[in-house]
């Protein structure tokens, strides 16, 4: 299995809809919530992106792994959180729901 299948079933794997979609003013309190983890996850992955750049100076363009492997999760747990957002799911991101 490669990275880009383990990736893929990240995020197109199963996901367990609730029995019931959230009222819509409940629903609104949770977008805004996390409205405002999208915000924080935006400026965690400015402030990842440099510090990998200057790990790639640092060590002749090799990567640091775990910070590599952080920002895809990052980018998962965005892309789930943008699902929720926008009402392609009512799957709620972590942590109201496992993070995978």
């Amino acid at each position: 299995m490669t990275d880009d299948d383990k990736v893929d079933g990240r995020i197109n794997g199963p996901q367990f809809e609730p029995k019931e979609a959230d009222k819509l003013v409940l629903r609104l309190v949770y977008m805004l919530i996390i409205w405002a983890m999208i915000q924080i996850a935006q400026t965690v992955l400015g402030a990842m992106t440099i510090i990998q750049y200057i790990i790639l100076l640092l060590n002749k363009g090799e990567a640091n792994e775990q910070l590599a492997d952080f920002g895809t999760s990052l980018g998962i747990w965005i892309a789930k959180a943008a699902r929720y957002q926008t009402a392609a799911s009512n799957v709620k991101p972590w942590p109201w729901s496992e993070l995978d």
